[in-house]
Protein backbone atom coordinates (compact mmCIF):
# COMPACT_ATOMS: atom_id res chain seq x y z
CA UNK A 1 0.00 0.00 0.00
CA UNK A 2 1.17 3.52 -0.76
CA UNK A 3 1.88 5.39 2.49
CA UNK A 4 1.66 9.16 2.82
CA UNK A 5 2.64 9.92 6.42
CA UNK A 6 1.54 13.43 7.42
CA UNK A 7 1.58 12.94 11.18
CA UNK A 8 4.76 14.95 11.75
CA UNK A 9 8.10 15.95 10.26
CA UNK A 10 9.69 13.89 13.04
CA UNK A 11 8.90 10.64 11.23
CA UNK A 12 11.53 11.19 8.55
CA UNK A 13 14.28 8.63 8.10
CA UNK A 14 17.92 9.65 7.60
CA UNK A 15 19.02 10.24 4.01
CA UNK A 16 21.63 7.98 2.40
CA UNK A 17 24.18 10.79 2.86
CA UNK A 18 23.38 10.90 6.58
CA UNK A 19 23.79 7.15 6.93
CA UNK A 20 27.18 7.27 5.19
CA UNK A 21 28.31 10.17 7.37
CA UNK A 22 27.25 8.33 10.52
CA UNK A 23 29.10 5.18 9.49
CA UNK A 24 32.29 7.11 8.72
CA UNK A 25 32.16 9.60 11.61
CA UNK A 26 35.31 10.34 13.52
CA UNK A 27 34.45 10.16 17.22
CA UNK A 28 35.81 10.80 20.69
CA UNK A 29 34.46 11.29 24.20
CA UNK A 30 32.29 14.40 24.01
CA UNK A 31 32.03 14.72 27.80
CA UNK A 32 35.77 15.43 27.65
CA UNK A 33 35.16 17.74 24.68
CA UNK A 34 37.11 15.33 22.46
CA UNK A 35 34.57 14.36 19.81
CA UNK A 36 35.69 16.22 16.65
CA UNK A 37 32.43 15.63 14.79
CA UNK A 38 30.34 17.05 17.64
CA UNK A 39 32.70 20.01 17.91
CA UNK A 40 32.34 20.70 14.19
CA UNK A 41 28.54 20.55 14.34
CA UNK A 42 28.48 22.93 17.30
CA UNK A 43 30.78 25.39 15.55
CA UNK A 44 28.65 25.28 12.39
CA UNK A 45 25.42 25.77 14.35
CA UNK A 46 26.78 28.71 16.35
CA UNK A 47 28.01 30.40 13.18
CA UNK A 48 24.70 29.81 11.38
CA UNK A 49 22.76 31.46 14.21
CA UNK A 50 25.25 34.22 14.91
CA UNK A 51 26.08 33.07 18.43
CA UNK A 52 29.41 32.50 20.17
CA UNK A 53 28.97 28.83 20.99
CA UNK A 54 26.61 25.86 20.78
CA UNK A 55 25.78 22.56 22.50
CA UNK A 56 24.48 19.36 20.91
CA UNK A 57 21.64 17.81 22.93
CA UNK A 58 19.42 14.77 22.56
CA UNK A 59 16.17 16.59 21.82
CA UNK A 60 14.39 19.91 21.61
CA UNK A 61 12.75 19.25 24.96
CA UNK A 62 16.18 18.74 26.53
CA UNK A 63 17.46 21.88 24.83
CA UNK A 64 14.61 24.01 26.15
CA UNK A 65 14.91 22.58 29.65
CA UNK A 66 18.68 23.09 29.73
CA UNK A 67 18.17 26.70 28.68
CA UNK A 68 15.49 27.37 31.28
CA UNK A 69 17.60 25.83 34.04
CA UNK A 70 20.51 28.10 33.12
CA UNK A 71 18.44 31.27 32.92
CA UNK A 72 16.17 30.77 35.94
CA UNK A 73 16.59 29.63 39.53
CA UNK A 74 14.09 27.89 41.77
CA UNK A 75 11.06 30.05 42.50
CA UNK A 76 11.82 32.40 39.62
CA UNK A 77 9.52 32.98 36.69
CA UNK A 78 9.51 32.95 32.91
CA UNK A 79 6.89 34.35 30.54
CA UNK A 80 5.63 32.27 27.63
CA UNK A 81 2.62 31.85 25.37
CA UNK A 82 -0.25 29.68 26.55
CA UNK A 83 -0.08 27.60 23.33
CA UNK A 84 3.68 27.10 23.42
CA UNK A 85 5.25 23.67 23.04
CA UNK A 86 7.25 24.18 26.24
CA UNK A 87 4.10 24.83 28.26
CA UNK A 88 1.87 22.13 26.75
CA UNK A 89 4.07 19.27 25.56
CA UNK A 90 7.19 19.16 27.74
CA UNK A 91 5.68 17.58 30.85
CA UNK A 92 6.15 20.64 33.04
CA UNK A 93 9.86 19.92 33.23
CA UNK A 94 10.74 23.50 34.13
CA UNK A 95 8.68 23.33 37.32
CA UNK A 96 9.11 19.62 38.03
CA UNK A 97 12.89 19.60 37.73
CA UNK A 98 13.80 23.25 38.12
CA UNK A 99 11.17 24.74 40.42
CA UNK A 100 10.67 27.45 37.80
CA UNK A 101 7.29 29.16 37.66
CA UNK A 102 5.68 29.55 34.19
CA UNK A 103 3.66 32.75 33.62
CA UNK A 104 1.46 32.22 30.56
CA UNK A 105 0.03 34.94 28.35
CA UNK A 106 -2.29 34.36 25.37
CA UNK A 107 -0.80 33.52 22.00
CA UNK A 108 -2.27 35.34 19.02
CA UNK A 109 -3.36 33.27 15.98
CA UNK A 110 -0.05 34.15 14.28
CA UNK A 111 2.00 32.72 17.15
CA UNK A 112 3.04 36.05 18.61
CA UNK A 113 2.29 37.25 22.12
CA UNK A 114 0.99 40.80 22.34
CA UNK A 115 3.85 43.08 23.36
CA UNK A 116 1.70 44.91 25.89
CA UNK A 117 0.75 41.60 27.50
CA UNK A 118 4.40 40.59 27.75
CA UNK A 119 5.33 43.85 29.42
CA UNK A 120 2.34 43.70 31.75
CA UNK A 121 3.35 40.19 32.86
CA UNK A 122 6.82 41.26 34.00
CA UNK A 123 6.76 41.33 37.79
CA UNK A 124 7.66 44.46 39.73
CA UNK A 125 10.26 44.18 42.47
CA UNK A 126 8.07 43.04 45.33
CA UNK A 127 8.72 40.42 48.01
CA UNK A 128 5.33 38.83 47.28
CA UNK A 129 6.17 37.97 43.66
CA UNK A 130 8.58 35.63 41.93
CA UNK A 131 11.29 37.41 39.98
CA UNK A 132 10.78 37.49 36.22
CA UNK A 133 13.97 36.24 34.59
CA UNK A 134 13.06 35.25 31.05
CA UNK A 135 10.72 35.62 28.06
CA UNK A 136 10.36 32.43 25.98
CA UNK A 137 9.16 32.54 22.36
CA UNK A 138 8.50 29.78 19.81
CA UNK A 139 9.42 30.14 16.13
CA UNK A 140 7.81 28.69 14.10
CA UNK A 141 4.84 28.30 16.40
CA UNK A 142 3.61 24.71 16.23
CA UNK A 143 0.06 25.13 17.54
CA UNK A 144 -0.53 28.41 15.69
CA UNK A 145 -0.47 27.01 12.16
CA UNK A 146 3.30 26.71 12.12
CA UNK A 147 3.47 30.50 11.86
CA UNK A 148 6.88 32.18 11.49
CA UNK A 149 7.62 35.15 13.77
CA UNK A 150 9.43 37.84 11.80
CA UNK A 151 12.58 39.73 12.75
CA UNK A 152 10.76 42.96 13.62
CA UNK A 153 8.62 41.19 16.21
CA UNK A 154 11.56 39.28 17.62
CA UNK A 155 13.51 42.54 17.94
CA UNK A 156 10.58 44.26 19.67
CA UNK A 157 10.48 41.51 22.31
CA UNK A 158 14.23 41.81 22.68
CA UNK A 159 13.89 45.51 23.36
CA UNK A 160 11.38 44.84 26.15
CA UNK A 161 13.71 42.26 27.69
CA UNK A 162 16.66 44.65 27.52
CA UNK A 163 14.66 47.42 29.15
CA UNK A 164 13.76 45.20 32.09
CA UNK A 165 17.14 43.44 32.20
CA UNK A 166 15.73 39.97 31.60
CA UNK A 167 16.68 37.30 29.06
CA UNK A 168 15.07 35.92 25.91
CA UNK A 169 15.01 32.24 24.93
CA UNK A 170 13.71 31.01 21.57
CA UNK A 171 12.33 27.52 21.08
CA UNK A 172 13.35 27.43 17.43
CA UNK A 173 12.57 23.78 16.80
CA UNK A 174 11.61 24.78 13.23
CA UNK A 175 13.57 28.04 13.11
CA UNK A 176 15.01 27.22 9.70
CA UNK A 177 11.47 26.77 8.38
CA UNK A 178 10.75 30.28 9.62
CA UNK A 179 13.87 31.66 7.93
CA UNK A 180 13.01 30.02 4.60
CA UNK A 181 9.40 31.22 4.75
CA UNK A 182 10.44 34.79 5.53
CA UNK A 183 13.39 34.89 3.15
CA UNK A 184 15.94 35.79 5.83
CA UNK A 185 18.91 34.20 7.52
CA UNK A 186 18.21 32.26 10.76
CA UNK A 187 20.55 34.58 12.65
CA UNK A 188 18.32 37.53 11.73
CA UNK A 189 15.47 35.99 13.73
CA UNK A 190 17.48 35.38 16.91
CA UNK A 191 19.79 38.39 17.00
CA UNK A 192 18.11 39.60 20.21
CA UNK A 193 17.89 36.16 21.84
CA UNK A 194 20.19 35.12 24.68
CA UNK A 195 19.64 31.46 23.83
CA UNK A 196 17.98 29.47 21.07
CA UNK A 197 17.37 25.82 20.30
CA UNK A 198 16.72 24.30 16.89
CA UNK A 199 15.93 20.71 15.92
CA UNK A 200 17.90 18.62 13.48
CA UNK A 201 15.33 15.82 13.64
CA UNK A 202 12.26 17.60 12.26
CA UNK A 203 12.24 19.19 8.82
CA UNK A 204 16.00 18.78 8.47
CA UNK A 205 15.60 15.00 8.59
CA UNK A 206 18.34 13.86 10.98
CA UNK A 207 17.38 10.85 13.11
CA UNK A 208 17.95 12.57 16.45
CA UNK A 209 19.23 15.73 18.10
CA UNK A 210 18.91 19.46 18.65
CA UNK A 211 21.40 22.26 19.17
CA UNK A 212 21.38 25.00 21.82
CA UNK A 213 23.17 28.24 20.90
CA UNK A 214 24.18 31.25 22.98
CA UNK A 215 27.15 33.05 24.51
CA UNK A 216 30.26 31.10 25.56
CA UNK A 217 29.41 31.66 29.21
CA UNK A 218 25.84 30.45 28.68
CA UNK A 219 26.97 27.32 26.85
CA UNK A 220 29.53 26.52 29.57
CA UNK A 221 26.70 26.52 32.10
CA UNK A 222 24.39 24.65 29.72
CA UNK A 223 26.98 21.89 29.28
CA UNK A 224 26.98 21.35 33.03
CA UNK A 225 23.18 21.19 33.14
CA UNK A 226 23.10 18.78 30.20
CA UNK A 227 25.31 16.40 32.15
CA UNK A 228 23.03 16.27 35.19
CA UNK A 229 20.06 15.60 32.89
CA UNK A 230 21.85 12.55 31.50
CA UNK A 231 22.84 14.19 28.24
CA UNK A 232 26.55 13.33 28.28
CA UNK A 233 26.41 10.80 25.44
CA UNK A 234 30.16 10.11 24.99
CA UNK A 235 30.95 9.13 21.35
CA UNK A 236 27.96 10.94 19.93
CA UNK A 237 29.78 12.08 16.81
CA UNK A 238 27.89 9.22 15.17
CA UNK A 239 24.73 11.26 15.72
CA UNK A 240 26.32 14.65 15.12
CA UNK A 241 27.50 13.50 11.70
CA UNK A 242 23.92 13.22 10.51
CA UNK A 243 23.28 16.67 11.96
CA UNK A 244 26.08 18.14 9.87
CA UNK A 245 24.48 16.72 6.72
CA UNK A 246 21.10 18.03 7.89
CA UNK A 247 22.50 21.50 8.40
CA UNK A 248 24.38 21.65 5.10
CA UNK A 249 22.12 19.79 2.67
CA UNK A 250 18.55 20.07 3.93
CA UNK A 251 17.58 23.71 4.74
CA UNK A 252 17.02 24.97 1.18
CA UNK A 253 14.61 22.15 0.37
CA UNK A 254 12.30 23.18 3.23
CA UNK A 255 10.65 25.46 0.65
CA UNK A 256 9.35 22.29 -1.04
CA UNK A 257 7.64 21.25 2.19
CA UNK A 258 6.03 24.67 2.45
CA UNK A 259 4.77 24.51 -1.12
CA UNK A 260 3.34 21.03 -0.55
CA UNK A 261 1.62 22.17 2.65
CA UNK A 262 0.01 25.07 0.81
CA UNK A 263 -1.09 22.73 -1.99
CA UNK A 264 -2.65 20.41 0.58
CA UNK A 265 -4.42 23.30 2.31
CA UNK A 266 -5.85 24.63 -0.95
CA UNK A 267 -7.07 21.16 -1.89
CA UNK A 268 -8.67 20.55 1.50
CA UNK A 269 -10.47 23.90 1.24
CA UNK A 270 -12.33 22.57 -1.82
CA UNK A 271 -13.60 19.44 -0.08
CA UNK A 272 -17.10 19.51 1.43
CA UNK A 273 -17.07 18.65 5.10
CA UNK A 274 -13.68 20.22 5.80
CA UNK A 275 -12.83 23.78 6.79
CA UNK A 276 -9.49 25.56 6.40
CA UNK A 277 -8.14 28.98 5.46
CA UNK A 278 -5.15 28.26 3.18
CA UNK A 279 -3.83 31.80 3.72
CA UNK A 280 -2.91 30.83 7.28
CA UNK A 281 -0.52 28.12 6.08
CA UNK A 282 2.94 29.70 5.92
CA UNK A 283 5.29 26.76 6.51
CA UNK A 284 4.85 22.97 6.69
CA UNK A 285 2.05 22.62 9.25
CA UNK A 286 -1.62 22.42 8.22
CA UNK A 287 -4.50 22.54 10.70
CA UNK A 288 -8.07 22.00 9.50
CA UNK A 289 -11.49 21.16 10.89
CA UNK A 290 -14.11 18.53 10.22
CA UNK A 291 -17.53 20.16 9.79
CA UNK A 292 -19.76 17.19 8.94
CA UNK A 293 -22.04 15.91 11.68
CA UNK A 294 -21.41 12.29 10.65
CA UNK A 295 -17.63 12.60 10.88
CA UNK A 296 -15.18 13.32 13.70
CA UNK A 297 -11.48 14.06 13.91
CA UNK A 298 -11.05 10.60 15.45
CA UNK A 299 -12.97 8.71 12.79
CA UNK A 300 -11.50 10.47 9.74
CA UNK A 301 -7.87 9.44 10.42
CA UNK A 302 -9.04 5.87 11.00
CA UNK A 303 -10.77 5.87 7.62
CA UNK A 304 -7.83 7.52 5.87
CA UNK A 305 -5.38 5.01 7.30
CA UNK A 306 -7.06 2.30 5.23
CA UNK A 307 -5.99 4.34 2.20
CA UNK A 308 -2.44 4.74 3.50
CA UNK A 309 -2.79 8.37 4.58
CA UNK A 310 -1.73 9.12 8.14
CA UNK A 311 -2.42 12.29 10.13
CA UNK A 312 -3.11 13.38 13.70
CA UNK A 313 -6.26 14.38 15.55
CA UNK A 314 -5.53 17.46 17.65
CA UNK A 315 -9.00 18.27 18.98
CA UNK A 316 -12.65 17.19 18.90
CA UNK A 317 -13.03 18.48 15.33
CA UNK A 318 -9.45 19.43 14.45
CA UNK A 319 -6.75 17.57 12.53
CA UNK A 320 -3.12 18.32 11.72
CA UNK A 321 -0.98 17.40 8.73
CA UNK A 322 2.74 18.13 8.47
CA UNK A 323 4.70 17.88 5.25
CA UNK A 324 8.28 16.60 5.18
CA UNK A 325 10.94 15.49 2.72
CA UNK A 326 9.34 12.06 2.25
CA UNK A 327 6.12 13.71 0.98
CA UNK A 328 6.09 14.72 -2.68
CA UNK A 329 3.66 16.82 -4.68
CA UNK A 330 2.26 13.58 -6.13
CA UNK A 331 1.73 12.31 -2.57
CA UNK A 332 -0.35 15.40 -1.85
CA UNK A 333 -2.52 14.62 -4.89
CA UNK A 334 -2.92 11.06 -3.64
CA UNK A 335 -3.82 12.23 -0.12
CA UNK A 336 -6.44 14.66 -1.44
CA UNK A 337 -7.94 11.85 -3.50
CA UNK A 338 -8.12 9.70 -0.37
CA UNK A 339 -9.93 12.49 1.51
CA UNK A 340 -12.48 12.75 -1.29
CA UNK A 341 -12.95 8.97 -1.43
CA UNK A 342 -13.43 8.56 2.31
CA UNK A 343 -15.80 11.50 2.72
CA UNK A 344 -17.82 10.49 -0.34
CA UNK A 345 -18.31 6.94 0.94
CA UNK A 346 -19.64 7.87 4.37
Amino acid sequence: MRIVDLRSDTITRPTPAMRRAMADAEVGDDVFGEDPTVNRLEEMAAERLGKEAALFVASGTMGNLVSLLVHCGRGEEFILGDQSHTFIYEQGGSSGLGGIHPRTVPNQPDGTVDLHNIEAAIRPDNIHFPRTRLIALENTHTRCNGSPLDANYMHAVGEIACRYEIKVHVDGARLLNAAIALGVEPRDLVADADSVTFCLSKGLGAPVGSVVCGSRDFITKARRVRKVLGGGMRQMGVLAASGIVALTEMPDRLADDHANARKLAEGLADIDGLSIDPERVKTNIVYFEVTRSDMTSKLLPEQLSSEGVRLLSTGPNQLRAVTNYHVTSDDIEYALGAFCKVLRNI
